[in-house]
């Protein structure tokens, strides 16, 4: 494949793959209870208060059922717990418990240590620069012309 530009897409997903390999590695050598890259993504975007299947399936880009079996590996394991939404009866919100807490604040601290493993290997300036180009509004993607 040499030669070849990589598209802009397959280059953030390496560097996904990239962060999402050392945290699970920093997990499991601090004896952290083991979870799949989809359990890390959910936490990711679960809200402090809890959120829906619904929402967590659309922000993750994946299916309720995909959703639901991350959701029951981390009910199981004392992460998460469900709970009523004051919003709708018919729905449940997910939430951390008190471990799952303690494990994202775990996590946490060991992407802002990659964070500074790569601002040590680039350089502080490209990773400076990578950041705010990745936190700069993208807008809406576009449209195929429809005619």
């Amino acid at each position: 494949m040499q030669g070849v530009r990589r598209s802009l897409p397959q280059l953030l997903a390496e560097a996904r793959r990239w962060f999402d390999e050392g945290l699970l590695a920093a997990l499991e050598a601090a004896g952290a209870v083991p979870v799949s890259p989809t359990q890390v993504q959910l936490f990711a975007v679960l809200d402090d208060g809890g959120t829906t299947v619904s929402e967590l399936a659309r922000r993750m880009g994946v299916t309720r059922q995909t959703v639901h079996q991350a959701v029951h590996g981390l009910v199981a394991a004392g992460l998460l717990e469900q709970a009523a939404d004051p919003a709708s009866a018919r729905q449940r919100l997910i939430r951390r418990t008190r471990e799952g807490e303690r494990a994202h604040d775990r996590a946490v601290a060991v992407l802002a240590d990659l964070e500074g493993q790569l601002a040590g290997r680039i350089g502080q300036e490209k990773a400076d620069t990578l950041r705010t180009a990745l936190e700069a509004p993208w807008g809406r993607p576009p449209c195929p012309d429809a005619g």
